[in-house]
């Protein structure tokens, strides 16, 4: 899958772009028929401690999903977000199987 990250207010390091690119392609386990994924990470400047923001798109053909979350780590986040779209795809596969 080819995944495109974008730091918005600070520049990522190779580290988390690897993290991001592992986490990712397991999704791909869920529902294979994903074409793309577009990950944007932000620092907002707050003094809350949950400034860090992820956003997720993803590219299955007819749909897109999105999910953010905001933590205190960019890897909490990408965790979290992962697990949502997890779910979203195991249902929109089980959704394409009934329809079979």
């Amino acid at each position: 899958m080819k995944v495109n990250v974008h730091a918005v207010n600070f520049t990522v390091d190779r580290k988390l772009v690897d993290f991001v690119q592992v986490r990712m392609d397991k999704l791909e386990k869920y529902y294979d028929k994903v074409v793309s994924s577009d990950v944007f990470m932000k620092v907002e400047k707050t003094s809350d401690k949950e400034n860090k923001i992820v956003e997720v798109k993803i590219n299955v053909p007819g749909d897109d999903f999105l999910v953010k979350k905001q933590c205190k780590t960019f890897e909490e986040a990408i965790d979290l977000s992962a697990e949502s779209l997890e779910r979203l795809l195991v249902k929109r596969k089980e959704k394409v199987r009934s329809h079979i």
